[in-house]
């Protein structure tokens, strides 16, 4: 992990920790080329090219930038979604583990 973008999640509560991890780790799963990990503004972002995905912790969500949710918000119901097109992920909530996949593949041009 990016030393950066690891001292800034290291602030962040266990639960939150882990949920950023567990989207991390996904997004890695996600496309078959290497990934750019580094803060930009002081968002932990993964590039491939100038696609982009950012996973911005907050202390009780994360919230998910990537190109390709808009086109995920049906299967999306149940999750908020920001007017700047944000998935925000809850403590509460599951993680959506296949619609992510797909969300970060595209955006990430790995389909």
């Amino acid at each position: 992990m990016n030393e950066q973008v690891k001292e800034l999640i290291e602030k962040y509560p266990s639960e939150i920790i882990d949920m950023y991890n567990d989207l991390r780790q996904l997004i890695f799963d996600s496309v078959p080329c290497e990934l750019e990990e580094t803060l930009w503004a002081k968002l932990p972002s993964y590039y491939v090219g100038d696609s982009f995905v950012r996973l911005i912790p907050f202390k009780d969500h994360i919230n998910v930038e990537a190109q390709a949710i808009l086109q995920y918000k049906e299967e999306l119901t149940g999750y908020k979604i920001t007017p700047k097109g944000m998935v925000q992920i809850y403590l509460k909530q599951d993680i959506p583990h296949d619609i992510l996949k797909q969300i970060f593949a595209q955006t990430l041009k790995a389909i």
